[in-house]
C-alpha cells in the first residue's frame, strides 16, 4: 500500500505559556509526529535579544521524538512591516523593553530580530518559515473598501504601498535568499496580502523573488474568496500548510467593530464541525504540489499538516489535541499512485 505523504503536526503560537519543552511534550502526548514552535519559544530570555542554541532546540525535539516542522514567525514579521503606521495593535507581540520605542526604532529592531531568527533557522535546518507581512499598504487599504479614495491629485496609495513593501522587505528577502529560506506568507486579513491576487502582486513587484512563498490556511478565506480559488491561484508558491476551520454566524456583519470573539460573525472552530471540508482542503494541497515541494526543500518523506485548531467555547488544549488526532486519522491517508479507473476491466 502507498504511504501517507502527510503527517500530523501542531502550531505553537497559541501555546506560548508552555515554553518549548512543555509544548513539545504536549504535542507528543497528543499524538503529533511533528511540531512548529513559535519564535518566542526559542528565545533564551524574554527580551528577544538572544535565542537558544540550535543544538539545544534539536535536542528538545529529539527527546520528544518529533520532527521540526518550521517555526511560526508571524508576529515579529508583522510588527516589522506594520510599525511605520504607528499602530498599537501589534504591541501584544512586542517584547517588553521595546514597548516605548518609536515606529522607526521598532521597525529596525524587528528587522534585526527577523534576520537573527533566519540565521537560527539555517542552523537548525529549517528552510520554510511561516509568517506574514504587515500592513505595508496602510490601514486604509487594509479595510478593503475604497472610502476615502485611494488615489487622487498628488497621491496613489497603492503605488506608494508597492514601493514601501519592496524597500522595507529588501534586506529580509535578500537574507532569506542567501540562506535558501522561503518566507511563507499566510494570506490573511490585515496583512501585506489579503487575497491571492494581492500576493501575486507582491511577487510581481519584487521581480519574482524566489523567497516569497505562501503558508496556506483555509480559515482566512471567509470574505469573498473561497480557499480553493485562493490556493489554486498561488499554488506553485505554497510551501507551508496550516489546518484550521471556522464558521460564519448569519445576520452579523463581518466587519462589525466587536472586541469579544464570542460576538463576532466569523469564529474559529474545532476541525470536524466548521464550515470547511478539510479532506477537500488536503486534496487541494496535493493538487498544488505542496507535499512534494515541502519534502524536496526539507529533505523529508512527508509534509506536515499543521493543526491550529481554535474554539471560542472549547478548552484550547482539548481543541488542539483533538485536532492533532483528527488530522492523523482523517487527513494522513495513503495517496493514490494512479487512477481508480486503472484497475477497471482488468
Amino acid at each position: 500500500m502507498a504511504k501517507p505523504v502527510f503527517h500530523s503536526s501542531i502550531e505553537g503560537a497559541q501555546h506560548g505559556p508552555k515554553g518549548l519543552d512543555h509544548f513539545l511534550a504536549f504535542a507528543k502526548q497528543s499524538g503529533a509526529s511533528g511540531a512548529q514552535p513559535s519564535n518566542y519559544m526559542l528565545e533564551a530570555s524574554g527580551d528577544g535579544t538572544s535565542f537558544k542554541s540550535a543544538q539545544e532546540i534539536k535536542d528538545a525535539f529529539e527527546k520528544n521524538g518529533l520532527k521540526i516542522d518550521g517555526i511560526s514567525a508571524h508576529c515579529p514579521f508583522w510588527v516589522h512591516t506594520s510599525a511605520w503606521t504607528g499602530t498599537k495593535t501589534g504591541h501584544p507581540f512586542v517584547h517588553g523593553p521595546n514597548q516605548a520605542l518609536s515606529a522607526s526604532e521598532l521597525e529596525s529592531w524587528y528587522e534585526d530580530y527577523c534576520l537573527r531568527l533566519m540565521d537560527l533557522c539555517a542552523e537548525i535546518g529549517v528552510k520554510i518559515l511561516p509568517m506574514f507581512w504587515g500592513v505595508a499598504f496602510g490601514w486604509e487599504l487594509a479595510t478593503g473598501y475604497p472610502w476615502g479614495f485611494w488615489a487622487g491629485p498628488g497621491f496613489d496609495l497603492i503605488k506608494q504601498g508597492q514601493e514601501r513593501f519592496v524597500n522595507k522587505t529588501a534586506k529580509l528577502r535578500a537574507h532569506a535568499n542567501s540562506l535558501g529560506i522561503y518566507l511563507a506568507h499566510e494570506i490573511h486579513p490585515g496583512t501585506g496580502a489579503m487575497c491571492a491576487d494581492e500576493f501575486n502582486m507582491l511577487v510581481e513587484i519584487c521581480d519574482g523573488d524566489k523567497c516569497l512563498a505562501v503558508n496556506a490556511d483555509p480559515s482566512h478565506c471567509w470574505e469573498g474568496e473561497d480557499w480553493e480559488t485562493r490556493f489554486l491561484k498561488v499554488g506553485p508558491r505554497v510551501y507551508g500548510c496550516h489546518v484550521k476551520n471556522f464558521t460564519i454566524h448569519q445576520g452579523i456583519p463581518l466587519r462589525k467593530m466587536e472586541a469579544d470573539w464570542h460576538n463576532r460573525a466569523m469564529q474559529f472552530t474545532d476541525l470536524a464541525t466548521g464550515d470547511l471540508n478539510m479532506t477537500r482542503y488536503a486534496e487541494i494541497m496535493l493538487r498544488v504540489g505542496y507535499a512534494s515541494r515541502y519534502c524536496a526543500v526539507m529533505g523529508t518523506e512527508s509534509a506536515p499538516l499543521v493543526v491550529e485548531a481554535e474554539s471560542n467555547y472549547r478548552d484550547g488544549d482539548a481543541t488542539s489535541s483533538d485536532g492533532i488526532a483528527w488530522v492523523r486519522d482523517n487527513l494522513c491517508f495513503p495517496v493514490a499512485e494512479g487512477s481508480f479507473e486503472d484497475a477497471m476491466g482488468a
